[in-house]
C-alpha cells in the first residue's frame, strides 16, 4: 500500500556562541517555533542526538518532545537517531510509554548504532559493543512494545519479569525505525520489522531492505522511508543563502571531525555514493522539482528539513519554513 508523504522539520539544538543567546532562551524560542510550525501544518518534528559537544548538541530528545507535545496538536515526534547502544532499553521503553500518553499517540522511535567514539567513552562504553548492544536492545524493545510480560537474558542486558507501564495507547507501541548506512543495517531494519532511515547508498540500504522484506513475504510499500533532506526556499539566493551556508559549514565541521575520529572516511556532504542529504536551495518551483525527483527516485515517505541552522536564532529561517510548509509541501504531497 502506497504511503502518504509526510513533511516536517528536524532539530539538533546546537547553540554555538555566535547565536548570541543562552541555552534557556534558545530552548524557549525553539519551543515557540515548534508550536508555530504545528499550527502551519507540519506532520513531523524529529531530533538528532550526540553527546558532550561544546555547542550543546541535543543529548536527550524525549524531554524536549514532551515539552513540545504540550504545545502542539498534530505533529509526530521521533528521533533520527537515538544512539541505541547508549540507552538502557527498559528505561527507554518506559520513557516512551509516558511520552506516548502525554502526546496522544504522536511518538515514533528511530534508532541506530552510533559511531562517535566520544559519545561512547563518556558513558564508559566501547564502540566495539555497539552492534551487540543495539541488537539486544531491539529485541528487548520489541518485547516491551508488545505489552506482554517477559524476561530476557543476553550478553549485554538482563531483565526479569518486566511489563511496561503505563500501557502504550495503541497495541504494539511506537512505530520503530532503524538507520542503515550499509547492507547490515538494512537487514537489521528488516529483521526487526522496522521502517528505514537510509544513511548510505540506495543499493546497499533501501534496496537491500526492500529485498529482505519481500523475501520474508512482506510488502515494502507497507513501510516508510524517512530522511533529512534540507530545503531553503528563497526568491533571492544570492541575498539569503550565505548566512545559511555559513551555519551549514559549522554543522558539517562537527561531522567531519566525528567521521575522522571514527575512521569512517568522507563525511556525509562529501560522500558521492550515499543518498544525498545536501540542501536544496531556490524558489518554490526549483524546490518542488528537485524534491519531487528525489522523493520518487528513493521512495521517500517522510522528509524533514533543518529548522535551525547552528549559530542562527530559531526565527532566522521562518520565512523559508513557512513557504516550505505552505507552498512546497502541498505540491509534493499532490504528486
Amino acid at each position: 500500500m502506497k504511503q502518504d508523504l509526510r513533511i516536517g522539520v528536524v532539530y539538533d539544538f546546537r547553540n554555538p556562541a555566535s547565536t548570541g543567546i543562552d541555552n534557556q532562551t534558545f530552548y524557549g524560542e525553539i519551543l515557540d517555533q515548534a508550536a508555530w510550525l504545528d499550527g502551519l501544518g507540519v506532520d513531523l518534528i524529529w531530533f538528532t542526538e550526540h553527546h558532550f559537544v561544546d555547542d550543546g548538541y541535543l543529548p536527550s530528545w524525549i524531554p524536549v518532545a514532551a515539552a513540545m507535545a504540550a504545545r502542539t496538536k498534530n505533529a509526530r515526534f521521533s528521533s533520527d537517531i537515538s544512539i541505541l547502544p547508549l540507552y538502557q532499553p527498559i528505561r527507554l521503553a518506559e520513557d516512551l510509554a509516558v511520552l506516548d500518553n502525554i502526546s496522544g499517540v504522536r511518538v515514533d522511535l528511530g534508532v541506530g548504532l552510533g559511531y562517535v567514539p566520544r559519545d561512547f567513552a563518556g558513558y564508559g562504553l566501547s564502540v566495539k559493543q555497539r552492534v551487540s548492544r543495539t541488537d539486544e536492545s531491539l529485541e528487548i524493545l520489541t518485547r516491551c512494545f508488545s505489552g506482554a510480560r517477559f524476561s530476557y537474558t543476553g550478553k549485554r542486558y538482563q531483565a526479569d519479569d518486566v511489563v511496561i507501564k503505563p500501557d502504550y495507547v495503541l497495541p504494539g507501541g511506537p512505530p520503530l525505525w532503524v538507520a542503515a548506512s550499509s547492507a547490515n543495517g538494512a537487514l537489521r531494519a528488516a529483521r526487526f520489522n522496522a521502517h528505514l532511515l537510509p544513511q548510505g547508498p540506495y543499493e546497499t540500504t533501501i534496496q537491500v531492505w526492500r529485498d529482505a522484506l519481500k523475501a520474508d513475504g512482506r510488502d515494502p510499500d507497507d513501510y516508510r522511508v524517512g530522511i533529512i533532506k534540507p530545503c531553503f526556499v528563497t526568491d533571492d539566493k544570492e541575498r539569503d543563502w550565505p548566512d545559511i551556508l555559513a551555519a551549514e559549514r559549522v554543522r558539517m565541521e562537527y561531522y567531519a571531525q566525528a567521521f575522522k575520529d571514527a575512521g569512517r572516511g568522507a563525511p556525509p556532504d562529501q560522500d558521492k555514493e550515499r543518498i544525498s542529504q545536501n540542501w536544496v536551495v531556490g524558489d518554490v518551483e526549483h524546490c518542488v522539482a528537485e524534491l519531487s525527483a528525489f522523493i520518487k527516485q528513493n521512495g521517500i515517505t517522510d522528509l524533514v528539513t533543518w529548522a535551525v541552522p547552528p549559530g542562527l536564532r530559531p526565527n532566522a529561517v521562518n520565512a523559508s519554513l513557512e513557504r516550505f510548509v505552505k507552498e512546497v509541501a502541498p505540491r509534493l504531497k499532490a504528486l
